[in-house]
């Protein structure tokens, strides 16, 4: 008797995720090099079209695309570094550790930091990223001079924010995730630094309350502010921290000589098979309440490398998997300082349904930027990783949603993976100005995403 033969699948064909890995699709991976193999690849682009990818640490589905050809631009990863203007030139694969390990040595850090090191140039300027210093130094866009962009024609562009001819285009790129071109390489400013440690002055607060007027009063007089916050404590306490880059001579005289010394390294790695339901209230409960007491007091002045200041869960590799198989949701929402009130109401509601979130982080925004789809506006910003197998979590989500939304606030799209078309299109009030731009830039609709079908961008 014959046997069927098994389905034949191309051997470049993978099954992409997002960091959360909540909803995986099949695409064909492309690995490219060259500014011609992208032309190449968009010129030659299917009906599902073409996306790029570096690291594939956006939460949700923004750097996935299912039957399409996804291109990975790791290899694309040149870099420059001009010290006398503090600007550097890098490919858009480049990611922010490379980036970091070549230029703090020199005197330079980004000049935007995320919670991870691990993301790409090009990832980092699609997704506009923000970090601990938003409300002083702006978006990761702020700092971009220059963008070498390939659009949907197959055409090299060079795209400047203070060209009139391009800026439209440059800023429509910038929180464009991915969609109005791939980008091949980004120009962008530097700090300049004297040392590899931040000097942190922390300070525990016994509920929010006290957490949010501490911010109120005192985030001017940092550059660099963060609030972690208990989510299963019913008064919301929470570990402020806040500092600056320490200069050379604020550092012991046994360090001074190695004061730009940076070399972090990944001490231990998740395990991959972990049980859905290692992360419980129990469990969580436990370590917030070890994280909260380790925490000083009241700490001025600590010296903390960078490594541990902007980027602690990156000593565990593949620390996602600690949320087993079903992966988990991370909830980031911005709203004016005038509906502060919904921070707490978004805590109490997740408690309500027992959803255990042990990295929850409130910030402070300063101003936006001319950018339709950058997140950040001013106000107050919350981000909570839940398991995405919570009984109730989609209704209390949805819930959630409808506040922030009346309340003129937005989700963040490199973190969602479930808001609704209607949700995006009433909380980002310039979608329509980006689209008309996107279609001048991609005219044939080759850039497409899991989250472009999802939003109905």
């Amino acid at each position: 008797m014959s046997m069927l033969s098994p389905l034949r699948r191309d051997e470049n064909e993978q099954l992409l995720s997002g960091w959360g890995r909540t909803a995986p699709s099949l695409a064909k991976v492309v690995q490219v090099d060259s500014v011609e193999q992208v032309q190449e690849c968009i010129r030659g682009a299917g009906r599902r079209g073409v996306l790029a990818r570096g690291l594939g640490r956006s939460y949700g589905d923004a750097a996935q695309s299912g039957g399409a050809n996804v291109l990975d631009l790791r290899a694309m990863s040149a870099i420059s570094l001009n010290a006398s203007t503090g600007t550097v030139t890098a490919g858009a694969g480049l990611s922010l550790n490379e980036l970091l390990l070549a230029t703090v040595p020199a005197g330079y850090f980004v000049p935007v930091s995320p919670g991870t090191r691990m993301v790409t140039v090009a990832g980092a300027i699609a997704a506009d990223v923000h970090g601990k210093n938003h409300h002083v130094e702006g978006t990761f866009g702020n700092h971009v001079r220059e963008i070498s962009l390939v659009d949907g024609r197959g055409d090299s562009l060079e795209l400047r924010p203070d060209d009139p001819k391009t800026q439209e285009q440059f800023w429509a790129t910038v929180g464009g995730m991915g969609l109005t071109g791939v980008m091949t390489e980004a120009t962008f400013k530097m700090i300049p630094i004297s040392s590899s440690f931040i000097s942190v002055d922390t300070e525990r607060c016994a509920d929010l309350d006290a957490v949010m007027a501490r911010m109120i009063e005192s985030d001017e007089q940092y550059r660099y502010s963060v609030a972690w916050i208990d989510s299963v404590s019913a008064a919301g306490r929470g570990v402020l921290t806040r500092g600056d880059h320490a200069a050379a001579d604020q550092l012991p005289v046994s360090k001074r000589e190695t004061a730009l010394d940076y070399g972090p390294k990944a001490l231990v790695s998740a395990p991959g098979l972990i049980p859905g339901g290692l992360l419980n209230k129990l469990t969580v409960r436990a370590f917030n309440e070890a994280w909260y007491r380790k925490a000083p007091k009241h700490e001025q002045g600590a010296l903390q490398p960078i490594s541990e200041f902007f980027h602690p869960l990156d000593f565990v590799a593949d620390w996602n998997r600690i949320y087993g198989p079903r992966g988990f949701v991370q909830y980031q929402f911005v709203v004016p300082d005038g509906a502060a009130e919904i921070i707490g109401l978004a805590l109490r509601k997740l408690q309500s349904i027992g959803a255990p979130s042990f990295l929850t982080v409130l910030k402070r925004f300063g101003a936006a930027n001319p950018a339709p789809l950058s997140f950040p506006q001013p106000g107050w910003t919350l981000a909570a990783d839940v398991p995405a197998g919570i009984s109730g979590l989609a209704a209390v989500l949805d819930e959630l949603d409808e506040l922030v939304a009346d309340a003129g606030g937005r989700l963040y799209l490199a973190k969602d993976s479930r808001q609704s078309p209607d949700m995006f299109a009433r909380t980002y009030p310039r979608l329509t100005q980006w689209q008309r731009t996107r279609d001048q830039m991609d005219p044939k609709g080759i850039f497409k995403s899991d989250l472009a079908r999802r939003l109905s961008l």
